[in-house]
């Protein structure tokens, strides 16, 4: 969980401790919120954090699709499928 007193810091404190909390953030993977005249402006997180935040993001976007479809009624059965997946196979070879 993430320590919103630790974790909040003003931009000055970072400009002045940017080694020193880019090294905390890859260490505990937990973000830093950077304010800017007392308001939250960005959040500083480790690559590999982001990275899972980015496919989490897209993995939400594509079942958003899929509940679309399923609601609108657009399905296949899975021979169906078998079939569409076969043939396509077919034309890769």
């Amino acid at each position: 969980m993430i320590d919103l007193v630790q974790n909040v810091k003003p931009i000055s404190y970072v400009k002045a401790h940017t080694t020193e909390i880019v090294k905390t953030v890859r260490e505990t993977r937990a973000p830093i919120i950077i304010t800017q005249n007392g308001e939250a402006k960005a959040i500083l997180m480790d690559i590999e954090s982001y990275q899972k935040f980015l496919n989490t993001k897209n993995l939400a976007k594509l079942l958003s699709f899929s509940e679309k479809d399923l609601r609108n009624g657009n399905t296949i059965t899975h021979e169906e499928a078998k079939k569409r997946f076969k043939k396509t196979i077919g034309k890769m070879e």
